[in-house]
């Protein structure tokens, strides 16, 4: 059985990591330019943000791929070099995860930024396609799980979970972005969702980014009520962004996001963590908050 499985199975409760990309905002990457690009660019620093969340105490950090496709990285400078970044992301998680015994690394796969038809221009067979590309070179870095995450669309989540499982049998989490309340900007709610990505072999399933603390626990609460103690994951943003002298800036905090997380593991959740404006503070206090508490 996978690692990540028999933790499930133990009923521990696993805390992931927080951001990546406002962190790495901070740290120094600059607007236009994507976090993929700083794995060739700037390893030191990915290395860095993902060590700093392992010290934390994250039992689960994400490679640095959240839009890792090749339909994603189209016009990067490293457009012909994206297999190359996945592995290298995941190797980098990988250094970073041995900073503490047992620590998992997961690899993220995001939207494509594309609409699948007939919204859009992109078919079904490509999106799989480059979904599946980039999980076999998250597979060769090292990863421990697929985390499709930040989805909003059945087509292109489903695309993601079939060019997965084509090339690897390693568990998978679905994570949508409920940006809209209680739906996705495509009008995808939680019940229909859970649903779904459940009959389609998903491990976990649960909610990332979106908006409040409070708007993730109902969206746990309605996983929860059809759930039947299914293991959900939750990754709240550290509150909703505002421009602070031009600043973009996330006001929960870290005791806070801790207070959302229990309420969460209440509910199910059984992986916790942060998205969007989430630090590695953040992540101190949810470790002793839901360890201390199970």
């Amino acid at each position: 059985m996978h690692k990540f499985l028999k933790l499930l199975q133990s009923g521990e409760i696993l805390v992931a990591d927080g951001a990546t990309g406002t962190n790495l905002h901070k740290m120094g990457l600059q607007p236009g330019i994507s976090p993929e690009e700083m794995v060739l660019d700037q390893p030191d620093l990915i290395l860095e943000l993902e060590t700093a969340f392992v010290n934390a105490g994250s039992d689960i950090i994400l490679s640095c791929t959240l839009g890792g496709t090749r339909l994603r990285m189209k016009d990067s400078k490293y457009a012909r070099r994206v297999i190359e970044i996945n592995t290298r992301a995941a190797e980098l998680a990988r250094i970073a995860a041995s900073a503490r015994t047992g620590v998992l690394v997961g690899g993220s796969m995001g939207p494509t930024g594309l609409l699948l038809k007939p919204f859009g221009p992109l078919t079904s067979d490509d999106a799989s396609s480059a979904f599946a590309d980039q999980a076999k070179a998250l597979v060769e870095g090292g990863v421990d799980l697929i985390v499709i995450e930040t989805m909003f669309a059945l087509e292109e989540a489903d695309a993601a979970i079939k060019g997965v499982q084509s090339v690897t049998d390693l568990p998978i989490v679905v994570s949508f972005s409920y940006d809209r309340g209680m739906h996705t900007m495509m009008g995808v709610n939680p019940v229909d969702m859970f649903k779904h990505y459940k009959e389609l072999g998903a491990a976990v399933i649960g909610a990332n980014c979106g908006t409040t603390l409070e708007n993730m626990e109902k969206i746990q609460q309605e996983y929860a009520t059809i759930g039947n103690g299914f293991p959900l994951w939750a990754k709240p943003n550290a509150g909703l962004p505002h421009l602070v002298d031009g600043i973009t800036v996330f006001d929960v905090l870290p005791e806070q996001m801790a207070e959302f997380a229990v309420r969460y593991v209440s509910l199910g959740a059984r992986v916790v963590g942060g998205c969007c404006g989430s630090t590695p503070d953040h992540i101190v206090a949810i470790v002793r908050a839901v360890k201390h508490t199970n």
